[in-house]
């Protein structure tokens, strides 16, 4: 299976309870390459086009102002489906309602703020990671221990 990109980020909560290497330690850990990263703030307008489907829902005005709060980390992760797997481990949508070993299992419990955003999809992996970086942003590189991290007989 070849490698997949998604887009990660680490939401004002996690960046103001620092958080930000405990959950970038996480997918590294797991075997995900990073490939991009930048500190920032979101501004209103990245908030409108990122959120845009949820434009029309009620929560949608407390979610640009939390977005746009405080800074955030955007990265792009890389690996064998990446996407599912940032999802697995990001657990479910609310800290109250994840499981253990997820990282909103193990660092929330708000049903409001949830520490990660991950791409939930490739299509919108490709449109959010544009979003956020331009394409000499992302670094190709291969890791030392790639085949440690995969089965070292299977083709990289």
């Amino acid at each position: 299976m070849a490698m997949e990109r998604t887009l990660i980020l680490l939401k004002p909560d996690a960046v103001q309870r620092f958080l930000v290497g405990a959950l970038i330690s996480r997918f590294e850990t797991k075997g995900l390459k990073l490939v991009g990263m930048k500190f920032m703030r979101m501004s209103p307008e990245l908030a409108d086009k990122h959120y845009e489907a949820h434009r029309a829902k009620p929560f949608f005005a407390g979610l640009k102002r939390f977005m746009t709060s405080s800074p955030i980390v955007a990265m792009v992760l890389e690996g064998r489906s990446a996407i599912a797997v940032c999802r697995k481990m990001m657990g479910a949508t609310f800290g109250s309602n994840a499981e253990p070993g997820t990282l909103r299992g193990d660092y929330g419990i708000s049903n409001s703020y949830n520490l990660v955003h991950g791409s939930d999809s490739p299509e919108a992996a490709q449109k959010e990671i544009a979003l956020y970086f331009r394409t000499e942003e992302l670094l190709e590189w291969k890791p030392a221990n790639l085949e440690w991290i995969y089965d070292a007989g299977e083709e990289l």
